[in-house]
């Protein structure tokens, strides 16, 4: 089905404060993670931060209700727009993103009381803002997945039907990229 896009937003809160020496690993991969996501095949495009270099910001950056700040005002978070839900997944369970979500305990609390993201599909040419994508993660927290808000485990195509990863074609692409 044409006239969507996959949108998803991530939420994390570390361990400690970003400029700690425990939050190092995270912020020393971090260039070569983005890098490797902007040239994935269906990565669409991803919303900056205001006040830093980079892309543009879809708004004001704001966070969910399960924010603690540390201290710091801040939190790991991302925004962006992908082409299908295969394309994303083999963007985030393999390559460098890969191996950095497998040692995301090194950074970051576990997501136990809220999800560490959240999915939903907008129409073609839409950029949701940070608002949007807090209210889609809030919904997935409070609902659990459903059309509106859903994750990988329980994703949903685009007219709102329950549908599942294709792990045959998620392998072929991340393979693809590796070679």
């Amino acid at each position: 089905m044409t006239g969507y896009q996959l949108a998803a937003y991530t939420f994390g809160q570390f361990l400690d404060r970003a400029d700690s020496p425990r939050i190092k690993g995270f912020f020393d991969l971090e260039p070569s993670v983005v890098a490797q996501l902007e040239a994935s095949p269906g990565f669409i495009a991803r919303s900056g931060y205001v006040g830093e270099e980079g892309p543009d910001s879809w708004g004001i950056q704001v966070f969910p209700r399960f924010w603690v700040d540390n201290g710091d005002g801040w939190a790991p978070s991302t925004l962006s727009l992908w082409t299908d839900l295969d394309h994303l997944a083999a963007a985030t369970y393999h390559g460098l993103h890969g191996d950095a979500y497998k040692r995301g305990r090194e950074w970051n609390i576990p997501p136990e009381d809220w999800p560490g993201y959240v999915l939903w599909w907008a129409p073609d040419g839409h950029r949701p803002n940070w608002r949007e994508a807090v209210e889609r993660h809030e919904h997935l927290a409070d609902h659990g997945p459903t059309s509106h808000a859903f994750n990988f485990k329980q994703p949903f195509a685009p007219d709102g039907k329950a549908t599942r990863l294709d792990i045959k074609r998620i392998k072929s692409i991340a393979k693809a990229v590796s070679d």
